[in-house]
């Protein structure tokens, strides 16, 4: 993601709502993520930067509201509902399921999401050249690469004829694209393609049991939230059973590393 470009498209959303703005003594910039305060940290810090080069300090003239999902996707709409309650002057909405959760919650508010799924065919604007509504945002093409990340592994372990894919059905915007992609690409590698579901940390434990039972030479991990929270138990796991991860997110790859 270009953050200055985020940047300019946050600054020019916190000037729509002029009307809201007059009524405030400084406007309110609502943030709401479906992961953790930790895991969002640097992503959080971009945004401060750079509205602060904009002219919009924090405690100076413009302040923030944070909402944390922790995980849980089921948290985002009453979330997304309180930053409304508190007139916010724009919602920004990290990752796809937030996004979905902001769109939701108002049509005033303009929300300026960052997301890793098409969001024209997950529905979240009309088109790119014009996404119409109150919504606007980024676009960081995880689930395009999942393709690549499958040729990744065939290159890498060229042996592995079987090829597992873990995914949380409780996401569709995601699941859904990546699955169907990988399909398709599968069989013209040689490769037969086997899906796993887990949607708790139970069902991750119980999904890597089966890895093992299928004596596979990798794993490739769906984009999502659930999974990028849970880096740290992906890559213990995955270095236990000897399963190479190929994974979304620079954070397990560091710690496999």
């Amino acid at each position: 993601m270009k953050r200055r470009a985020f940047i300019a498209l946050l600054g020019g959303a916190a000037a729509w709502p002029l009307a809201a703005r007059a009524q405030q003594v400084m406007p309110v910039i609502g943030f709401l993520s479906d992961q953790s305060p930790a895991e969002t940290a640097d992503f959080a810090a971009a945004v401060r930067r750079g509205l602060s080069e904009a002219g919009y300090v924090e405690g100076r003239n413009a302040a923030f509201e944070f909402r944390w999902g922790e995980g849980r996707n089921d948290r985002l709409p009453a979330l997304a509902a309180d930053l409304v309650r508190r007139r916010v002057a724009v919602i920004v909405a990290m990752g796809t399921p937030s996004s979905h959760a902001a769109k939701a919650a108002t049509t005033t508010i303009p929300i300026v999401f960052y997301t890793g799924s098409d969001p024209v065919a997950g529905g979240l604007v009309a088109s790119f050249n014009r996404p119409g509504g109150n919504l606007t945002g980024v676009v960081n093409a995880n689930v395009e690469l999942v393709p690549k990340r499958l040729e990744l592994l065939h290159e890498v372990v060229p042996a592995a004829t079987v090829v597992p894919l873990l995914i949380n059905p409780a996401n569709p915007t995601l699941a859904e694209p990546a699955t169907s992609k990988l399909q398709a690409v599968a069989p013209t590698l040689g490769l037969q393609l086997h899906v796993l579901h887990a949607t708790t940390d139970r069902e991750i434990d119980a999904a890597f049991e089966a890895l093992m039972k299928l004596q596979v030479g990798a794993l490739v991990i769906g984009t999502d939230p659930l999974f990028v929270a849970r880096a740290e138990k992906l890559a213990e796991l995955s270095v236990r059973h000897a399963i190479p991860p190929f994974f979304s997110t620079d954070r397990l790859l560091r710690v496999v590393a």
